[in-house]
């Protein structure tokens, strides 16, 4: 059981596939980590000996203000009692949130009090993820691997038109402002590539600003930012915001300052037969990914938007689960989806129906996620009872959660990498048809269009 400080960090991964993404870079840094889908106690960190970070795998990018609060305060207290010297709020590299969900300035305010600390650190570049932060602007590049292009962050093609929470300002600074009162500061490049002492020095000068935001393009960066964060974790545990950048930062200056010595290795998974798909993501990328799968030999199976409706549930989980079984047990390949991109009908009228259950508008997105979540868990369990499966990938960030959640996970260990911000993982469940099963889970932004094949190869992109 870990004493005091013998965790390197303790992380909140504010969804499903952003937490997976954060257990990947501390692994592969060297560092044992094991992702909880709820609060951990001391007791449950027993199990896992030579345990150095933990994460909980959390859902607050969907959540209102009120609920952040209701959901992170017991959080962030459990996590303060683990004893860590580093606590992350782990955040999607494309920075999504806005005032009303998912709001990052409102975690800000809860772990500032939470943790006592009057300066909050905010990095969320991802170069690895081909996400920048320049002069305060966010860019990204359309998809997180391959030549894609890279686009300033509200005129990126997706994540400007995102359902829930549209990108419509790239100076991160501002785009915060709309969400907490605190004051804001940045330090920019300039002063990032002079290294720590020269960022330490900014970040005394500008020791009245509640947050600061750190610029990176490149490893050098996140590792000076990296440096600073440790070195402000010495004394006191140390409460900072932003993507998995932030696990590659603290790992290179860990290495550096032989806190951890390798890169961890890792066995090739090989290869399965049949892979089941279960996408839950109207991204252009994942539609991209199941068009290719299904012109590689993957069977599609589209899920109706009638599944929301509770008088059809039970008839349609009937008629969809015999399909997948029928496919499965011929050794095919099986993608089960919600939908085909952004434009696909299928979301229309699944806000068309939640509408006429008189739910609020900004509460669409979330109650959709939730119910074609637990739905896509429903089917899953009902196949697990039929077919003997190995491997299974999960596409979609908000619907991955709720569909783990509906199978009973408890936590997990990642097994391999497979593209970057998306490992292949074991779970670690009481039900035995769930436990030991290998899963992968990527949010909508994740992969190149041979994604799918390449987690039925076990292959790294």
């Amino acid at each position: 059981m870990p004493n005091e400080k013998e965790l390197l960090l303790a992380y909140y991964g504010d969804d499903f596939t952003g937490s997976t993404d954060a257990l990947e870079f501390l692994t592969l840094a060297g560092v044992k980590t094991i992702l909880f889908l709820s609060n951990p106690t001391l007791e449950d960190l027993k199990q896992f000996p030579d345990l150095q970070a933990v994460g909980v795998a959390g859902k607050s990018r969907s959540m209102s203000p009120s609920e952040m609060e209701t959901e992170l305060i017991p959080a962030f207290k459990n996590i303060k009692s683990l004893n860590a010297a580093q606590v992350h709020y782990k955040v999607c590299s494309t920075f999504d949130s806005s005032p009303h969900v998912g709001s990052i300035g409102k975690a800000i305010e809860i772990g500032a009090e939470i943790f006592e600390q009057k300066q909050v650190m905010v990095s969320p570049a991802a170069p690895h993820l081909s996400r920048y932060l320049t002069f305060g602007h966010l860019f990204a590049r359309m998809g997180t691997a391959g030549n894609g292009e890279i686009y300033r962050i509200d005129r990126h093609p997706s994540m400007s038109k995102h359902p829930v929470t549209p990108a419509t300002e790239s100076d991160l600074t501002i785009h915060l402002s709309k969400q907490t009162q605190q004051s804001i500061s940045l330090i920019n490049l300039s002063v990032i590539e002079q290294g720590e002492n020269v960022i330490l020095e900014d970040l005394k000068a500008k020791s009245d600003q509640k947050i600061i935001f750190f610029d990176a393009i490149n490893q050098n960066h996140l590792q000076h930012i990296g440096e600073v964060f440790l070195k402000l974790g010495q004394t006191k545990t140390l409460f900072s915001v932003g993507s998995s950048g932030i696990e590659m930062a603290l790992g290179l200056a860990w290495k550096n300052a032989g806190i951890i010595q390798s890169n961890k290795e890792f066995k090739h998974p090989g290869k399965v037969q049949p892979l089941l798909v279960i996408s839950g993501s109207c991204s252009p990328v994942s539609a991209q990914q199941i068009n290719f799968a299904l012109e590689n030999g993957f069977v599609g199976i589209a899920l109706p938007s009638e599944i929301m409706d509770t008088q059809k549930q039970e008839s349609i989980s009937k008629e969809i689960s015999e399909q997948l079984i029928h496919q499965l047990k011929q050794n095919r390949n099986v993608v089960l989806h919600t939908s085909l991109g952004n434009q696909d009908p299928r979301i229309a009228a699944t806000e068309s129906y939640l509408r006429s259950l008189n739910i609020q508008e900004n509460d669409i997105q979330k109650q959709s996620s939730k119910r074609f979540g637990k739905a896509l868990g429903t089917l899953v369990k009902i196949i697990l009872k039929e077919v003997k499966l190995k491997r299974i990938l999960f596409a979609g960030g908000d619907t991955s959660s709720y569909a783990a959640s509906e199978l009973g996970i408890t936590a997990l260990e990642m097994i391999a990498p497979i593209a970057p911000g998306a490992p292949l993982c074991r779970a670690i469940a009481k039900n035995q048809l769930v436990n030991g099963l290998e899963l992968n889970f990527k949010g909508g932004q994740v992969g190149t269009a041979n994604y799918f094949i390449k987690v039925l190869n076990g292959e790294k992109i």
